[in-house]
């Protein structure tokens, strides 16, 4: 069989555990009358938090049964006719077959006494077939193939730590699953510690046992964030697993703090769940890798740099100016969601969240096109083809910041505008990096769909849901971006041609791209003259608009009817200024 086709395989298998995994765990949450049965009588409504679980609760038995059946069924394929497995593949399916049995067998062999634990078992056994066949699928990767040097004594400590690790989260998420058991678990209404003393109950050592467990696994996250760091900072998988390890675990800490403190909110509950089996998994990966990878088998040369060079390096991964001009049109989405001026608290964390978030996709794309940057005049003293940090290290830090920015965005604003971020930076990385990028002369054109995110996130975060205004600010933006870019493209074509991206101007010719950014420039004016036609604004961002769009109009003529470079790359420029000062235009307008 094809590479490609088991690690599809072996992929979806784990996708539906990881699925029936977290539908269960939020099921602990949920009273027997909440339950949709049917199922049709269950309404989802992305904008009322608490039509979310019951949802989630109903499908676990349909997606238990399917990722049990699936996971059975490619264990004993793969046990049956896999010629040359490894010793590690094989115990991973017989353990992931063996505890998806016992589980689904489980209402046959409870007795009386175990009935009382049934639920902390059933939840015991899926993360363990979790477990298992994660790291059977990640055995037949060459990245996750066992090196002899792994063996070396000197490195025994870290596969220690993280075998520890391992065991003390696995204990860490069953008794955070007791607590929901307990129904004297309200009462402990503080965090860290109760409010009004401790509740023992039936479950009550699960309160103690659990939040002294989360102290023991933050030492041991702590010390796998500076092993890491320290002898893995070539290696692209440790690196940027122990990273988003620790991000992923310090925000369930905060996560299951402010859930307490705000009564369980469902919205919290759901994005609790989940990142617990987004823990899990990534911690899997991290041991796993840990265990087979020295640091010593992919140790490389790299120039030694002051701190002060490095720090400005990790600054210019963000790629400051994109993100100041992204957090303009995001404040525009506020102020017009406001209609005046926003409250400072609310504008700081949205603004602070979207720079991380914005900064980190920044940071993903420029290591997923490294290669490419080498080859062009115009990125190649980037941090990272300038070899200032390593790949694995630029990784690191998008992972991080992008974690960072959802958590903050879901605690300090609200969960919807948390998404909005999170859908902004899958776009412009899977999407456009990895996706369209490489693939079609119209990357910019679909592409610009991830720039247009950030007025919806500052809309969401101000009146929590989108209307139509916000939905002009990201056409506005969707518009913008084809001509922006291709001029830019225009001035830098022989760069795009030899790094093998196949820009407009590359694939099409000059004379194509020039008639595109003449026609889209004259769409993007005619959308913003229609705005305020249509009374979303007013008279003083009419008169703005007029000018500034005759001006980028002429800007676009040149570029269709002069030769050369230079009137390509001012139109680059004036149409930067061109974004930034039509969204001061719409604050200017709604605050005179």
């Amino acid at each position: 069989m094809k590479q490609k086709t088991l690690k599809r395989i072996y992929g979806s298998v784990v996708v539906l555990l990881l699925l029936a995994v977290y539908s269960g765990y939020v099921v602990r949450f949920l009273d027997p009358s909440e339950f949709c049965a049917p199922i049709t009588k269950c309404v989802f409504v992305l904008g009322r938090p608490e039509t979310w679980l019951p949802w989630i609760a109903a499908i676990h038995p349909s997606l238990a049964f399917v990722a049990g059946l699936l996971g059975i069924s490619v264990g004993l394929w793969r046990l049956i006719s896999g010629r040359s497995l490894s010793p590690i593949e094989r115990w991973g399916l017989i353990t992931g077959i063996t505890t998806l049995l016992l589980q689904g067998l489980q209402t046959f062999w409870f007795g009386n006494k175990l009935r009382d634990y049934s639920d902390l078992i059933h939840l015991s056994l899926g993360l363990l077939a979790l477990t298992a066949f994660t790291v059977a699928g990640l055995s037949v990767l060459p990245s996750f193939q066992v090196l002899s040097d792994a063996r070396s004594s000197k490195r025994k400590y870290v596969r220690f730590l993280g075998m520890g690790l391992l065991w003390v989260t696995f204990l860490l998420l069953i008794s955070g699953y007791a607590q929901g058991l307990d129904p004297y678990s309200p009462a402990c209404g503080g965090w860290p510690f109760c409010s009004s003393g401790w509740a023992l109950s039936q479950w009550g050592w699960h309160i103690l046992l659990h939040r002294l467990l989360s102290l023991l696994a933050l030492g041991g996250v702590t010390g796998m964030l500076i092993i890491t760091w320290r002898g893995y900072s070539q290696d692209t998988i440790v690196l940027p697993a122990g990273t988003a390890l620790a991000i992923l675990f310090l925000g369930q800490v905060g996560l299951g703090g402010v859930m307490v403190n705000r009564g369980y909110r469902q919205d919290l509950v759901a994005l609790h769940a989940f990142n617990i089996v987004a823990l899990w998994l990534t911690l899997s990966v991290l041991v796993f890798r840990v265990w087979v990878r020295s640091p010593h088998s992919e140790r490389q040369s790299i120039a030694t740099v002051s701190w002060q060079t490095r720090l400005k390096a990790y600054f210019l991964l963000n790629k400051p100016v994109i993100v100041a001009l992204l957090l303009v049109t995001t404040y525009t989405g506020m102020v017009l969601a406001a209609k005046g001026i926003p409250d400072a608290r609310l504008t700081f964390w949205t603004l602070f969240g979207g720079a991380l978030a914005a900064g980190g996709a920044s940071a993903i794309n420029q290591y997923i096109d490294r290669e490419a940057d080498k080859r062009m005049q115009r990125t190649a003293k980037r941090p990272i083809p300038a070899g200032i940090i390593t790949p694995a290290q630029g990784l690191a830090y998008g992972i991080a910041a992008c974690w960072v920015a959802f958590f903050m965005l879901a605690i300090m604003v609200n969960l919807l505008t948390a998404l909005l971020a999170l859908a902004g930076m899958i776009y412009y990385v899977g999407i456009y990096s990895l996706w369209l990028k490489p693939a079609t002369p119209q990357n910019i054109v679909i592409g610009g769909g991830a720039g247009a995110i950030p007025p919806l996130v500052g809309w969401a975060a101000v009146a929590n849901d989108l209307q139509v205004p916000a939905l002009f600010l990201f056409a506005i933006i969707f518009l913008w971006t084809p001509p922006h870019f291709w001029a830019l493209a225009l001035v830098r074509r022989k760069d795009y041609a030899r790094a093998g991206i196949p820009m407009l101007p590359v694939v099409l010719g000059e004379q194509t791209t020039r008639r595109q950014i003449f026609i889209y420039t004259l769409q993007l004016v005619a959308l913003t003259l229609l705005m305020p036609l249509l009374n979303l604004t007013g008279h003083l961002f009419l008169l703005i608009a007029l000018v500034l769009g005759g001006g980028l109009i002429y800007a676009a003529w040149r570029v269709l009817r002069m030769p050369g470079n230079r009137p390509a790359y001012q139109m680059y420029r004036m149409s930067s200024m061109y974004l930034a000062l039509i969204f001061l235009a719409l604050v200017v307008d709604v605050l005179v």
